[in-house]
């Protein structure tokens, strides 16, 4: 059976995160209810990413079997006619088989702003976390570098029995312009919380709540407690899913 692919991005400010939940709006349950519009049936859906409440995308991937779609282009501003404004998708396109949005996946990449200006922007309230100004960006910086290479990373990470929270962080990199900073990190997987933690772990060093030199106690000691900060997820962006 053919396996479609959807490129999506979605503001996440009106969802309780990606994942259908019961009487809460979701992207997968809003795309859903789209896509059994469209096909007559509810297809198995399948994502590069399940975001939180809240966090956005720009490269989110879903993959599904189908036969009954026929004309692309057609497809896909259907699915924007039902879907806009907060969710919109960028490319239908018919895979090859085998295709899994989330195991076919190499790497994610994720993009975190910050708000450094003195006062709010109104205008990035929904997209960016305003932590004001003297930010110790250095010290960030060489705290990225850490992260770096494959860790357990069960201190930056919701726990969930069973499951292993080792991870490969191929890029993580501080970003300054004017009133901006910018954290890009890129791994194999995320698991639950994870940029959030390193971007909340990052801030209280850069504000000099936390010991930078501590970083490799604190990933070896693999104890949730010892990250006191998760930043909030409005700064949070799925950028890019490679295959």
């Amino acid at each position: 059976m053919p396996t479609v692919r959807l490129d999506l991005s979605y503001d996440g400010s009106g969802f309780r995160g990606y994942g259908v939940q019961p009487e809460q709006r979701t992207v997968q349950g809003e795309l859903e209810k789209a896509l059994t519009t469209l096909l007559g049936a509810t297809p198995d859906t399948s994502v590069a990413g399940r975001t939180d409440a809240g966090v956005h995308a720009r490269g989110q991937v879903v993959s599904f079997e189908s036969t009954e779609v026929q004309d692309l282009g057609k497809f896909q501003r259907s699915l924007n006619g039902l879907l806009g404004p907060q969710i919109a998708v960028n490319d239908v396109s018919v895979v090859q088989d085998g295709f899994h949005a989330r195991f076919s996946a190499q790497w994610r990449l994720y993009r975190y702003a910050m708000d450094t200006g003195r006062a709010p922007d109104p205008l990035r309230r929904l997209t960016s976390w305003h932590v004001g100004e003297n930010l110790d960006i250095e010290a960030m910086a060489q705290l990225a570098g850490v992260f770096l290479g494959q860790h357990d990373f069960s201190s930056f990470c919701r726990a969930v029995e069973g499951k292993s929270n080792v991870r490969r962080l191929e890029r993580a990199e501080w970003f300054a312009s004017e009133g901006t900073l910018e954290f890009w990190v890129r791994a194999n997987a995320f698991c639950h919380q994870m940029v959030r933690s390193l971007v909340g772990y990052s801030y209280d060093v850069g504000r000099g709540f936390s010991d930078p030199a501590l970083v490799h106690e604190v990933i070896e000691s693999r104890d949730r407690g010892r990250v006191g900060t998760v930043a909030p997820p409005h700064g949070l962006v799925l950028w890019e899913v490679g295959y």
